[in-house]
């Protein structure tokens, strides 16, 4: 069953990256939930992202930050978890990238639900977005409405009476406008990793989709991005 405190509970997807550090701004400074975050090591193919959800989780006092290890490498069939080449400089492009992780959300997903019975949370807060996106199937509204129903017939706190909610408080802002919305809520965008393909040194590529995307919604803004570019 979900707390009956008064205190909201959430737990955040947090990636480290511009989506999910702003996500959990608005859940822990805007909405007021205590937030409990979560992070994966899921084969990618660096773990510097791992190290920027670290240091946002401090920065913003969050209940717990918690890395699970998942293997998707194991899957396969993607960019971020094999050696296939990360494509550079094709954002905008209308086919599903190769970036795609097969089913990443999903079980991203499943086991944040999992989390949220043992720690009494009743909202999963995630990042997605739908307009300065790579058009991942698993970003999408009716994904996220459908798994919220399956998370509550699939789970004891769910048949139990805990209204189990999937929140994307993101999904229809472009990029100016997240950051926009983290600015405002004190989000230190330095803290953050986006880049699908970093150098040995961390520093971002400027060239995958993840990096057109955050370098053209900084500009948008007329705020320059704090991160430093290979």
């Amino acid at each position: 069953m979900c707390e009956s405190s008064g205190q909201t509970h959430a737990v955040v997807l947090l990636s480290g990256g511009l989506d999910s550090a702003t996500a959990l701004a608005w859940a822990s400074k805007q909405q007021g939930w205590q937030c409990h975050t979560l992070a994966f090591d899921y084969g990618q193919r660096h773990k510097v992202e791992l190290a920027a959800s670290a240091r946002i989780a401090q920065f913003f006092g969050v209940e717990d930050h918690r890395i699970i290890a998942v293997d998707l490498s194991v899957i396969g069939g993607s960019a971020l978890t094999s050696d296939m080449a990360v494509p550079k400089d094709e954002a905008g492009s209308h086919c599903i990238p190769i970036t795609y992780v097969p089913a990443r959300n999903l079980v991203f997903l499943s086991l944040a639900a999992g989390l949220a019975e043992t720690v009494g949370a009743e909202k999963i807060v995630i990042g997605a977005n739908v307009v300065d996106y790579s058009g991942y199937p698993d970003c999408r509204q009716n994904f996220l409405d459908a798994f919220q129903v399956t998370a509550r017939l699939g789970t004891k706190a769910g048949v139990q009476g805990c209204k189990l909610e999937v929140v994307a408080p993101l999904i229809e802002l472009d990029k100016a406008e997240i950051i926009e919305l983290g600015l405002s809520l004190g989000t230190d965008y330095s803290l953050t990793h986006s880049c699908y393909d970093p150098d040995a040194q961390g520093r971002p590529c400027g060239h995958c989709d993840s990096c057109t995307y955050r370098l053209a919604g900084f500009a948008k803004t007329g705020i320059k991005d704090p991160l430093q570019y290979a």
